[in-house]
């Protein structure tokens, strides 16, 4: 089946009260038109036109590398009149599908649905609602097809009370709506050329129209203000803690963890409260993540614990690694088996070895660090020297002491130990001691001073 995707993104979405383009406001940390798309993409080999207005350089930009088409519709004259500007465009014999912009929860299995419908003429899909109020109903003769679309302002009380609603979503052929949409007429309450005009066309040349029900009304839902897209929101989150726990997650509460990408789990994974999981995260056999903690765009290996509060951003973290409470791993971090970053600990590009412990209080920036390497607290890699990044090497089985600053370039040699309180400036060689610190005075008889009276 050759299928042609059309998507209306044109509105401005004024009750966003936003200078963003409605269809970039992101759902789960994703633009909702990248949801559609990519649900689009999924149904195989298809062509996508996307026909913008309001705010249309800034989706040209964000989608450019998507392989899409744009189309720019200059006035918004209804949706008849948003999908004719895609039409120049249609396939020979494409069946084509209308999607939205703003209707990110669509799901691929419905979208099939409604395409195998469309195989002998239109096909529209439509959602049952307890309260229909500003929708189109769908109005159906008495053996169940569907006849015509009638929009709420040119609605009388008999077809109000219809409950069955149009979503907007349509399948169709692609010559079929090349000639009709040419067609359409804007003699209606809103003055604009609506798209469900085509279903009166289609029934009064004798084509049968399908009706396809959603089973969820969310699924079809759109996002129009600020408080549809936290509903939709957490109508995502929902859906995916319930994925999660389908295969085998342990959350500890599913109404707060927050994933705003991907999260790919492995078996026996346990998630406490309010974490945050952004970009593409992976995590291991038997990872825990404690409370309150940020993950993004990261990996962590089978075994791996991380504790309350902590965040990690771009890094790659191996098997039976600790890290946190509050701790903090920036990009470039790696840290090899059984490493340990532990509470207030901050690194950045830093290759941690196996076995390695970075316990409290310390910054590790632009380093490596060999295996079975112990730094004490409040150690410092002094990385930056106001232009350049310069690195720090530790050997394997090094010990570093305590409030250490090690100025970069600088290497410390295997086996090598560092008193506590040091300034390194210069290579420690292996196995050797290195004491960099002023020499201690202690004065006897010194009398401390005392508050001046007043």
């Amino acid at each position: 089946m050759t299928i042609d995707v059309v998507i209306l993104a044109a509105g401005k979405g004024t009750r966003m009260h936003s200078d963003l383009p409605k269809v970039l406001h992101p759902i789960g940390g994703i633009p909702m038109l990248e949801r559609v798309i990519d649900t689009a993409m999924s149904l195989g080999e298809v062509q996508i036109t996307v026909v913008i207005g309001h705010g249309a350089e800034l989706v040209r930009e964000r989608f450019a590398d998507r392989g899409v088409r744009f189309v720019e519709q200059a006035q918004q004259l209804g949706t008849g009149h948003a999908v004719a500007q895609a039409a120049p465009y249609f396939r020979a014999g494409a069946n084509v599908l209308v999607l939205y912009g703003d209707v990110p929860l669509v799901k691929a299995g419905s979208l099939q649905s409604l395409l195998s419908a469309a195989d002998c003429g239109p096909a529209l899909m439509s959602v049952e609602m307890a309260n229909p109020a500003g929708y189109g109903r769908i109005v159906r003769d008495s053996s169940g097809r569907v006849q015509s679309i009638v929009e709420e302002k040119d609605a009388d009380a008999d077809t109000l009370a219809i409950s069955e609603v149009n979503t907007g979503i349509l399948a169709a052929s692609g010559d079929l709506l090349a000639r009709w949409l040419p067609e359409l007429s804007c003699d209606n309450a809103q003055g604009e050329y609506y798209l469900t005009d085509i279903v009166g066309r289609s029934v009064s040349e004798g084509i049968a129209v399908a009706g396809v029900l959603a089973s969820d009304p969310l699924e079809v839902a759109g996002v129009n203000s600020r408080a549809q897209q936290a509903q939709m929101e957490r109508a995502l989150q929902h859906q995916q803690a319930t994925s999660l726990m389908n295969a085998g997650v342990t959350l500890l509460d599913p109404a707060r963890i927050d994933i705003r990408g991907s999260l790919t789990c492995d078996t026996d994974v346990s998630i406490d409260i309010n974490c945050i999981f952004e970009g593409t995260v992976s995590l291991g056999k038997g990872v825990k993540i404690g409370p309150n903690c940020l993950l993004k765009n990261c990996h962590l290996a089978d075994g791996t614990r991380v504790e309350a509060n902590s965040i990690i951003e771009g890094a790659e973290v191996g098997e039976t690694c600790t890290i946190g409470p509050f701790a903090r791993l920036r990009p470039g971090t790696e840290l090899s088996t059984g490493a340990k970053v532990g509470n207030f600990v901050e690194t950045k590009k830093a290759k941690i070895g196996a076995g390695s412990k970075i316990n409290h209080l310390s910054y590790v920036g632009d380093a490596l660090v060999g295996e079975a390497v112990n730094i004490g607290a409040g150690t410092i890699t002094c990385n930056y020297d106001g232009v350049n990044k310069s690195l720090t090497e530790i050997g394997d089985q090094a010990f570093i002491g305590s409030n250490t600053a090690l100025v970069a370039p600088v290497t410390v040699g295997a086996g090598a130990t560092i008193a506590a309180g040091s300034t390194i400036t210069r290579a420690v060689d292996p196995e050797a001691l290195a004491v960099a610190r002023g020499k201690q005075r202690n004065i006897s008889g010194w009398q401390r001073p005392t508050k001046k009276q007043k």
